[in-house]
């Protein structure tokens, strides 16, 4: 069952409240569904960590967990998603952000070049923030969506499943 899986790859409620790091949250780690693990808030958790991975901007987790505490979607799993995008994966992720971003906006695409000046950057940013966040939002939807839908429609097959398997036995 998913649920298994998820449960043995989550830190418990209790580890999470044992850092000291984040007791200046008080209370708000107690709650009981942001550790829940069920159709719903894992699909919420899908959506909110997939969205917030395509966005370009630092500290992610962040508005992932805020988003995660407001949805009462599954904390962990909503943080640990926006890891998708890491050194390793954020050049062809955000290119391709900013290749869609372009083509929506019906901007050409800029070549590549890149000089570490601060007259480069405030006239490129607009150049290049434009179409990169607009395609940003528009893929992190669209992925998060689709995340949501098949997390939704695998765990319901699963259920399914299950209750024939169930049936037959009895």
């Amino acid at each position: 069952m998913p649920k298994d899986f998820i449960k043995r790859h989550m830190p418990s409620p209790e580890k999470v409240r044992n850092i000291k790091s984040l007791h200046f949250l008080g209370n708000i780690l107690h709650e009981p569904n942001l550790w829940h693990i069920n159709r719903h808030s894992i699909a919420r958790a899908c959506l909110i960590g997939i969205f917030w991975c395509f966005i370009p901007m630092p500290f992610q987790m962040i508005p992932a967990a805020l988003f995660a505490l407001w949805l009462n979607a599954n904390l962990p799993l909503s943080v640990a998603l926006v890891w998708i995008t890491n050194p390793l994966t954020m050049p062809p992720i955000f290119y391709f952000n900013y290749r869609l971003g372009a083509l929506l906006l019906g901007r050409p695409t800029l070549p590549f070049d890149f000089h570490l000046s601060l007259n480069w950057i405030s006239h490129r940013l607009m150049e290049v923030g434009v179409p990169l966040y607009t395609g940003s939002v528009i893929a992190g939807l669209g992925f998060g969506i689709a995340s949501f839908v098949v997390v939704d429609w695998l765990w319901r097959r699963k259920i399914r499943r299950d209750w024939r398997e169930r049936r037959k036995h009895r």
